[in-house]
Formats: C-alpha cells, sequence, structure tokens
C-alpha cells in the first residue's frame, strides 16, 4: 500500500514514521507540506517524494491512499479532493469545524461510493497499486468506505478493555463517563472553539462510543477566571453530555495544566466502575521519595492505538475489506456535538441540543 501524507509537521512527521517502521504492509512515497525545509526532511527520513501541493500528491500516480495531517480548516476540502480523486483516506481528527462543510463532506462520499459505502472511483476505474486488488488480486468490492476518520483511542488497548468490561453487562448499566484531558500548554494560536473541535473532539466520540449512545445535548462551563497560564483561553472548562440511554457525563479539558499529559477515563455503572488507572512505567526511588514520570504529549501515551489503527486501515485496505475504524458520518457526528458544546459556551452554559444528520434536531 504506497501511502502519500499531507502535512509534516507533528502529527505528520510522527504517522509517517509510525507507517514507515512499525506498521507492515505499507510504504510512505510522499508528502506534502507548504514549507518545503519540513518537508524535505519528513521524505529525507523515510525514503520518500517531497511535495509542496497537497492536490499534486493526491493525484499522484505512486499514491494508492492518503493519510490527512493538515492543520484542520483544511482537512474538509482535502477530503472532498481525495474522494474525487477515489483514493482511500483516513483523515485526522476533526473533519470540520463546520457542520454544513462536514455534511458536504459525507454527502460527497455517499454519492461516490454509495449509502452503504461500496467501492469507489479507485476500485471501479482500476487504480494502480494495492487499492485496486486486495492481497489476493480481488477488487476492492461494494461494502468498502473511501473515507475514514482518525478517532485513535478506539484503539488504544486500555480504552477497548473499559468498552469490552462495560458492554459485559456484569456491572450494570453505565450511567456516567468521567473524561478528563490535561496537556502541558495549548498551541499556538488556539481558542476556546478550536479547543473544543481540536482536543475535546476525542472525548465527544469517545463518550458515545463507550456506552453505545448518541450524545443529544451538551453544557459547557469554566471557571469565572481563564488559568493565569492559558492565554486568555477559558481553560480548564467542563463539558456535562447527556446521551440517548438517560446517562450524564463529564469531559474536563485543561490544556495549560504544567505538570504533564495526563488523561483519564472512568465509566461508573449502577454496580460498580470501570477506569482506567494510568501505567507508571518507570519509578525511580531516591532521597527518601518515589517518582514516576508522566509524558510531556499524546506520543508516549497513544502511540500504540496509532500504530494499531495505522495497522488495521493498512491491512484491510489490501486484503480489500472495510477497515475498523471510525467513519466519515463519525467525524460529521462529532462535528455536530461540538458545534452544540460551542452554542453552549456562547450561551452561558445552557444544555444546547445536538443536532441531527440533514439538520434535524
Amino acid at each position: 500500500m504506497r501511502i502519500g501524507i499531507i502535512g509534516t509537521g507533528v502529527m505528520g512527521a510522527f504517522h509517517a514514521q509510525c507507517l514507515h517502521a512499525q506498521v507492515s504492509g505499507a510504504t510512505v512515497t510522499a508528502v506534502a507540506d507548504p514549507d518545503p525545509e519540513r518537508a524535505g526532511a519528513a521524505a529525507a527520513a523515510i525514503g520518500a517524494i517531497a511535495l509542496s501541493d497537497p492536490h499534486e500528491l493526491i493525484a499522484h500516480p505512486e499514491v494508492d491512499a492518503v493519510l490527512i495531517a493538515s492543520p484542520d480548516f483544511l482537512h474538509a476540502e482535502q477530503t472532498l479532493a481525495c474522494i474525487a480523486a477515489g483514493k482511500p483516506t483516513l483523515c485526522e481528527k476533526p473533519l470540520s469545524y463546520s457542520v454544513d462543510e462536514a455534511e458536504r463532506v459525507v454527502a460527497a462520499h455517499r454519492a461516490a461510493v454509495g449509502e452503504g459505502g461500496s467501492r469507489g472511483r479507485a476500485a471501479s476505474e482500476g487504480a494502480t497499486g494495492a487499492v485496486a486488488s486486495a492481497a489476493h488480486g480481488a477488487p476492492r468490492g461494494a461494502g468498502i468506505p473511501l473515507v475514514h476518520q482518525g478517532f485513535m483511542r478506539r484503539f488504544d488497548p486500555d480504552y477497548v478493555a473499559q468498552k469490552r468490561a462495560v458492554a459485559s453487562g456484569a456491572h450494570g448499566r453505565p450511567v456516567m463517563v468521567r473524561s478528563v484531558g490535561r496537556g502541558v500548554s495549548s498551541g499556538p494560536g488556539a481558542t476556546d472553539e478550536s479547543v473544543i473541535f481540536n482536543s475535546a473532539i476525542h472525548d465527544l466520540d469517545l463518550v458515545p462510543w463507550l456506552l453505545d449512545s448518541p450524545v443529544t445535548e451538551v453544557s459547557w462551563h469554566a471557571p469565572a477566571a481563564p488559568s493565569a497560564t492559558g492565554g486568555g483561553l477559558r481553560d480548564p472548562f467542563l463539558l456535562l453530555l447527556r446521551t440517548a440511554d438517560g446517562a450524564l457525563s463529564t469531559v474536563e479539558i485543561f490544556l495549560n495544566a504544567r505538570y504533564g499529559y495526563d488523561m483519564r477515563c472512568e465509566v461508573v455503572c449502577e454496580t460498580g466502575a470501570v477506569a482506567i488507572t494510568e501505567p507508571h512505567r518507570l519509578a525511580v526511588s531516591s532521597a527518601l521519595t518515589t517518582s514516576t514520570g508522566i509524558p510531556d504529549d499524546f506520543r508516549p501515551r497513544f502511540a500504540e492505538a496509532y500504530r494499531l489503527e495505522l495497522q488495521e486501515w493498512v491491512t484491510a485496505l489490501n486484503e480489500g475489506r472495510a477497515p475498523a475504524l471510525a467513519t466519515v458520518e463519525d467525524g460529521a457526528t462529532a462535528t455536530r456535538v461540538a458545534a452544540a458544546a460551542v452554542a453552549s459556551m456562547r450561551a452561558g452554559g445552557a444544555f444546547a441540543p445536538v443536532a441531527q444528520a440533514g439538520g434535524a434536531r
């Protein structure tokens, strides 16, 4: 599977190295970034072609599938270009900050591959490489979507085990999820809205996935004064999520927590609770103190989740089957929930309903 990567920042470079060194059945043949130095460095590290134009990468004959890791505001436009080219695509979150734009991507995908996600132009017109044929020479068949969304927590072994334990019913009906996401510092140019769409979006997909129930309304809350280290962001903030099953869940986002990258999640059920406890990989005892390290960003914590997600995507496409990844519809759903969170923020924390597909409430 010959893969092209759009964007060679932290996320794109991370994906390039993971695909190059840790995923079987794939090779990164091209990368694209408007920064020629950054693109050149990423390409040289893995023996790929460096391009500046993402559309040139999408159309390149040596690119069978595309991974989009560009800035958020470009995701929808570039996904639409991949759909038009008939190339399988894994788009990093979010799909879009706009519900209307996300719906346009879903509509274009359905028009290209059918309601059930049947094969697109890459299969029907005979694309080059592994996309046009599975491992045993069979063409990509019906039921295989072109576009998938990068919600990698669905592949994290801890979250997978947590979902399995909850779904077993051994602890009764789940009534609440408490998800916490803290980081060292926010990225440059972050706004209250972008934090919801870029950071909280993981939790807005995670909670309904764990509960197997969609979010119906959202309420946003924050301390009276923003964090002194947040650069004006209302940080931390708390989201209350109501899901269709009646559960009430909380999402805490604190990007400028300073002390480290800290992800926590607990599902409270009627007769028990299922919590992810952060693994301490190394404990150091010295001077009457025992200490453990905390990662400074997402890479140590979620490296295995990303590897498993990418391996499933590559293996499924090579075998001619539908990858078990989040779909483009899941991406649009998360955008609708995020938009409701922004609406609540602007309305002083009042519960905001989540629009359904097609604009229904």
